[in-house]
């Protein structure tokens, strides 16, 4: 583990935090959580976009699905920008911010049908997966075990979510 000093020292954001990571680790996942919430961002934006647009035979169902889909990636952003102010980051929280740290696109202008709009979430939902994974084995490189196991927790997240729009594909 990274050695630190005791001494604390002030920042624009307060104290930093004096919790076993080196500056260098605790900037390398407050930039890697970051990148997340701003795909949460994203995919719950998306989501949303969906909820309200959503039409066809199965549209009570996806507006239902959606709905408790969207909740859960707005209780997830919640958790990630609270997770980089415990790693002693800024939480970036305006759309211009979320468009330029995220790797997920939106599709301005697009309403695909039912099937569309659950391949879209479904890819989404892989991406980010894949995105939180790579990002769980950079943070155990520097023994950040709190955000590692905060990453896990996310994947487990999305994996469900995928789940559940896979089978309506299915």
């Amino acid at each position: 583990m990274a050695a630190r000093s005791a001494e604390k020292t002030k920042t624009n954001s307060g104290i930093v935090p004096n919790i076993g990571l080196s500056d260098k680790a605790r900037q390398a996942s407050i930039k890697l959580l970051t990148t997340s919430l701003a795909n949460t961002f994203v995919l719950y934006t998306k989501t949303r976009k969906y909820h309200w647009n959503v039409t066809g035979i199965n549209f009570m169902q996806l507006h239902q699905l959606f709905e408790s889909q969207y909740e859960q990636l707005d209780e997830s952003m919640d958790e990630i920008a609270e997770r980089i102010r415990q790693l002693g980051g800024i939480a970036p929280g305006t759309l211009a911010e979320m468009q330029e740290y995220a790797t997920l696109s939106e599709q301005p202008g697009i309403n695909p049908d039912e099937k569309g709009m659950i391949a879209n979430l479904l890819h989404d939902h892989e991406t980010v997966i894949q995105s939180l994974r790579e990002a769980a084995d950079a943070v155990e490189e520097f023994d950040d075990m709190g955000t590692n196991d905060f990453f896990i927790g996310l994947v487990q997240e999305h994996e469900k979510a995928a789940w559940f729009l896979r089978a309506h594909l299915g």
